[in-house]
């Protein structure tokens, strides 16, 4: 992932290259080619955004169209990991037009896209708009207009192969700061529109090649880069308060069904088991703890 601006500081470019963490949340989730695409948009948005993000601050991407696929969600942390799910994996509808997926079908457009900045300084910052198509990057460029006041151009793409895997996957946002010269804009959204969707320019150029294109005869610095991944934060000790938190009911009908207690995480789709006895101990030290 790299953060560039032209040398005058007026545009903010953001450009990443997701392929393999949008490929391992898609084997982890064994989701369909439609909600893979919709999920890869998720997390590489969701990981871009919390490029500004510091020490244990931490974003939340939710989207909720109300359609077939359910709510999508992906966590940034500041170390430039991700993790995510989407509601339903198995969705898959017919592609609009030869090699375009229907996400924006799969999400639906009757209901939001929620942004949760948690900077650990208190409550955090929460901001929710419709979505305008249920296909991720307009809704997120609308976003940034209406709920942080700034202008940006956004693009986001997942290539799938035949056999169902992620080709290629990335993101580009361009964001307009105070001051920006209109015809510098439209010089550089004019080369975004020109030049081949994201997902084949991820899947052809590297990300400097991708920069330059991006740029033109614009000067540009590169300010920093981060490596991305797909990384869950879950463990034992984390599941283990889960299943203390669980109703006895609900423990006993699992131990009788299965004759073991299984934990799945929604993220990375783990699953913990706990036999009978482990439960019954669980129990007696959260017993006496108390």
């Amino acid at each position: 992932m790299i953060r560039a601006m032209d040398k005058n500081r007026r545009v903010r470019v953001l450009l990443a290259r997701t392929t393999e963490l949008a490929e391992e949340a898609r084997r982890r989730q064994d989701s369909t080619p439609t909600s893979t695409a919709a999920l890869g948009r998720v997390l590489t948005g969701a990981v871009m955004m919390g490029l500004d993000l510091k020490g244990e601050e931490s974003l939340t991407l939710r989207v909720d169209g109300g359609g077939p696929a359910k709510v999508i969600l992906a966590v940034a942390e500041s170390d430039g990991s991700v993790r995510g799910y989407i509601g339903n994996p198995e969705v898959d509808l017919p592609e609009k037009r030869p090699g375009k997926l229907d996400v924006g079908g799969a999400v639906g457009i009757d209901g939001f896209l929620e942004v949760v900045r948690d900077m650990r300084i208190g409550m955090p910052f929460t901001g929710r708009v419709p979505l305008v198509s249920g296909e991720i990057a307009e809704d997120l460029a609308y976003y940034f207009t209406m709920s942080e006041q700034i202008p940006s151009l956004v693009s986001l793409g997942v290539l799938i192969e035949r056999d169902r895997t992620v080709k290629a996957a990335g993101g580009l946002i361009i964001q307009a700061m105070p001051g920006v010269e209109d015809d510098l804009l439209a010089r550089i959204e004019g080369n975004v529109f020109s030049a081949d969707p994201i997902s084949d320019l991820i899947n052809n150029y590297n990300l400097p090649t991708i920069l330059n294109l991006v740029f033109g005869e614009t000067s540009y610095d590169v300010i920093d880069e981060k490596k991305v991944s797909f990384r869950c934060r879950c463990n034992l000790k984390k599941v283990l308060s889960v299943v203390s938190a669980l109703e006895e009911e609900d423990i006993n009908k699992a131990l009788e069904d299965q004759g073991r207690l299984e934990v799945c995480c929604n993220f990375c789709s783990e699953i913990y088991c706990f036999t009978d006895k482990e439960v019954r101990l669980l129990r007696q030290v959260n017993h006496e703890s108390n």
